[in-house]
């Protein structure tokens, strides 16, 4: 049975964004961050902003508490957040992005350019800004897109 051309564009913007996501992993884990996942950056930008618990970072990310912590226990063990006391209640531990967290979510946006130059030489830089304006178009009664990913990230079962 053939795909009908709705599922064919969804598998396509989906094999898009995993190209990407391919090629930025690879190369962060050839200049020292090995393991990362999509979902990972996705949590520390949701902790950088704000997110300083399992229940808040859950939240913004679409994901069961378990889910998060999942995601949390991960990224310590990564060395990219740590837990430290808060300082309205000595019982609450707030999480912290460290440097190294700070250190690969640059890297990860940098190569993110990269990877657009690429495909901006690919199909032509018009073409690319046209197909970005499209899509923002598209897409612009949605959640944010760390959202969308953090739960596209979760069907996929990839929360660690």
């Amino acid at each position: 049975m053939a795909r009908s051309p709705g599922a064919e564009l969804a598998l396509l913007l989906l094999g898009g964004f995993q190209s990407m996501v391919d090629d930025v992993h690879g190369e962060l884990a050839h200049r020292g961050h090995p393991g990362v996942r999509a979902s990972h950056e996705f949590a520390l930008r949701a902790i950088d902003e704000g997110a300083g618990t399992a229940s808040e970072l859950g939240r913004r990310l679409s994901v069961s508490k378990q889910g998060a912590a999942k995601a949390i226990a991960a990224l310590e063990k990564l060395g990219y957040v740590e837990r430290e006391p808060d300082p309205g209640d000595g019982r609450l531990k707030r999480l912290r992005v460290t440097d190294r967290g700070h250190e690969m979510m640059t890297l990860g946006a940098s190569l993110f350019d990269e990877v657009r130059e690429r495909w901006a030489a690919h199909m032509g830089p018009e073409q690319l800004k046209a197909l970005e304006a499209q899509l923002a178009r598209l897409v612009a009664s949605r959640p944010s897109s760390v959202e969308a990913a953090a739960r596209l990230n979760e069907d996929l079962g990839e929360v660690t």
